[in-house]
């Protein structure tokens, strides 16, 4: 039994213009099923592609709160090819609503910046490491401990860890594509909810109430955000950051 990770839940109180920002920001499409706004690559048919086979879908979730003023624990790095790549990028990217944020990061290769709605992310300079990611290079988290949460989410998904030391952890899909999932030892702890998390999916014919059971053993704990009766189920990994199992379509 294993799970995949199928997308990046944002939380946001326009979701459809921030929606719109990320399908620019990655080159995909937006789509409004429902009450979420999906951004992904279009099919041949012109609908959505989902799950995504090699990538992380966005799914943006509309809530009355703007987001705190601290810093999301999970942000979105994204990949460029050039210099040039990196700077029209961010050109365009400031264009249509997104702003420089200081986070500390001092004098560094990478921009960052936020989404309309403050949520942080970078724009990386060409590292050969993501030359085959497509647009999202990685998923990036802050932790205390990148070597007991490799621990924790290489048993937990079908991703492979690569790296591991006390500073930094890696895992990237076992078919050694798309972008990875990082960990990053980070000061201070979990302090808000996250604007900003991962939403895992059962494969066909997995029991998704016997994942759940499997995450829990793993050391993950159930989470009430007063979702209510719902399909999917919220969880904490044991740093705190939270994810969902959603159910199979």
């Amino acid at each position: 039994m294993a799970l995949r990770p199928v997308q990046v839940n944002i939380k946001a109180v326009d979701g459809l213009a921030v929606g719109r920002f990320w399908a620019e920001a990655l080159g995909w499409s937006v789509f409004s099923p429902g009450v979420t706004t999906y951004v992904g690559p279009a099919g041949a048919a012109g609908g959505p592609v989902w799950p995504e086979p090699v990538g992380l879908g966005i799914d943006i979730v509309p809530v009355p709160e703007p987001k705190s003023p601290s810093k999301n624990r999970l942000h979105l790095d994204l990949a460029t090819t050039s210099t040039t790549h990196q700077a029209e990028l961010t050109a365009r990217l400031r264009s249509v609503g997104a702003t420089p944020v200081d986070v500390g990061q001092g004098d560094v290769p990478w921009t960052v910046l936020a989404d309309p709605e403050g949520n942080e992310f970078c724009v990386l300079e060409p590292r050969e490491i993501y030359r085959d990611t497509g647009p999202i290079a990685a998923v990036v988290v802050d932790c205390v401990d990148p070597r007991a949460m490799a621990g924790f989410w290489g048993e937990a998904i079908d991703w492979t860890v690569l790296e591991v030391s006390d500073d930094h952890a890696s895992l990237r899909s076992a078919q050694g594509v798309g972008p990875y999932l990082e960990f990053l030892r980070t000061p201070g702890v979990k302090a808000v909810p996250d604007r900003v998390h991962l939403d895992l999916l059962p494969y066909p014919g997995d029991d998704k109430a016997a994942e759940v059971g499997r995450l829990r053993g793993l050391g993950a704990a159930d989470l009430d955000l007063g979702q209510g009766d719902v399909p999917w189920t919220c969880l904490v990994d044991p740093e705190g950051h939270e994810f969902c199992v959603l159910a199979l379509p």
